[in-house]
C-alpha cells in the first residue's frame, strides 16, 4: 500500500467500460486501447472478462485479446471470472489477477447470475481455490454495495458478510461498487469507515457517475482512508443487469482531481487522454469525461481564444 499522499488507480475500462457497449469493439482496437493504457503509467488494468459470450457478446474475443496485448513490466493485468469454467479458461492465459464478484443485494445477484448471494459465495470458493493454487492474486467485488435499484439501501452488515467470506477465500483486496450511482458522500464515508474498521483486507472504491456524484464520492472515500480507486478511461461503462447504471468515473477526471489536490497517481494525463480519445473515436459518440473535453486547468497562461465577455 502506498503512502497517504498517493493513490493506486485501477483501470477497468476495457472490461467494465466495454461490457455495456452495444456495438462490438473490434478485437484489434481492444488490444490497441489496452496497449495505450499500458503506456500511461497505470500499474493495474482490468483487461477483460471470461464470461460466456452468450451473456456478454462483447467478450467473445477474450482469448485473442489476452494473447494480443503487449504486456509491460510493473503492470498487473486482471480479468473478471464469473465461475469455474471462466476461471479454467483464464488460467490458460498469462493473467495476473482474478476478479470475482457478488452483489450485496439478493435481487440484483439473482438477476445478474441467477443465484442467491450464498450460492454465489459457495461457487466462488472453488474459483478462489483454483486461482490461489495457480499462484494468482485474487480480487473481490461487492456489487451494489451502496444501494440497489430493486431493494434500495444496503446495510453495512450485508457488505461486511461478503467481505468476511472473501477473506476466508484468500482474497487480497475488495472493491465496493456503487453500481448504479446511488451513493452520496456522507454515506460513502460512513460505509468505508465501518468496513475498514472491521477488516484487514485492502479496500477499493468503484463509483459510477449515474447521478453526477462520482467524483464527490471518490473524494469522500479518499477522506475516509481509501487509497485504491477503480475508474474507466473516458467514463465508459455500466451494468447490463442494473437499471439506471451509467459509466464509471472517468480515469482522466479522477487523475486530474487528485493531482490538482497534490495526491500522486503516477498516471500521465496526456497519455490517458490519448487512450480516451481513441476509445471515443472507436465508439463513435461523445464520452462523458469532462477533462477529455476541456483538458487540465491552464494556470500559467490565458487562453488566446477566450471570449471577451463577462463570466461568473
Amino acid at each position: 500500500m502506498k503512502g497517504s499522499d498517493s493513490i493506486t488507480v485501477v483501470e477497468v475500462g476495457p472490461r467494465d467500460g466495454l461490457q455495456y457497449e452495444k456495438e462490438f469493439f473490434e478485437t484489434d482496437k481492444k488490444i490497441k486501447l489496452i496497449n495505450l493504457l499500458s503506456t500511461s503509467g497505470l500499474t493495474r488494468i482490468e483487461v477483460t472478462s471470461f464470461v460466456h459470450p452468450k451473456v456478454i457478446p462483447q467478450f467473445r474475443d477474450v482469448m485473442e485479446v489476452m494473447e494480443g496485448i503487449k504486456r509491460r513490466d510493473g503492470i498487473l493485468y486482471s480479468a473478471l471470472v464469473p465461475n469455474v469454467k471462466g476461471c479454467q479458461r483464464a488460467l490458460t492465459t498469462a493473467v495476473d489477477e482474478l476478479a470475482m464478484f457478488v452483489s450485496a443485494s439478493e435481487t440484483h445477484n439473482r438477476k445478474n447470475v441467477n443465484m442467491s448471494v450464498d450460492e454465489s459465495l459457495i461457487a466462488l470458493r472453488e474459483v478462489a481455490e483454483m486461482g490461489l493454487k495457480a499462484g494468482k492474486r485474487l480480487r473481490g467485488y461487492v456489487v451494489t454495495a451502496f444501494g440497489c435499484p430493486y431493494e434500495g439501501r444496503i446495510s453495512v452488515d450485508h457488505v461486511l458478510r461478503i467481505i468476511r467470506a472473501y477473506a476466508e477465500m484468500g482474497v487480497s483486496e475488495v472493491s465496493l461498487g456503487d453500481t448504479t450511482g446511488m451513493a452520496n458522500p456522507k454515506q460513502v464515508i460512513e460505509l468505508f469507515k465501518a468496513v475498514m474498521e472491521n477488516t484487514s483486507l485492502d479496500i477499493a472504491a468503484h463509483f459510477h457517475n449515474s447521478r453526477g456524484t462520482g467524483l464527490a464520492n471518490a473524494l469522500a472515500a479518499y477522506q475516509a482512508g481509501v487509497r485504491i480507486f477503480d475508474s474507466s478511461v473516458g467514463g465508459i461503462g455500466g451494468c447490463p443487469t442494473a437499471l439506471g447504471a451509467m459509466g464509471n468515473i472517468a480515469t482522466e477526471d479522477l487523475v486530474n482531481m487528485m493531482e490538482e489536490m497534490g495526491v500522486h497517481t503516477g498516471v500521465d494525463f496526456a497519455k490517458i487522454i490519448e487512450a480516451a480519445s481513441f476509445a471515443q473515436e472507436v465508439i463513435g459518440t461523445e464520452l462523458p469525461s469532462y477533462t477529455l473535453k476541456t483538458g487540465q486547468p491552464r494556470w500559467n497562461q490565458v487562453p488566446t481564444d477566450a471570449p471577451e465577455r463577462n463570466c461568473s
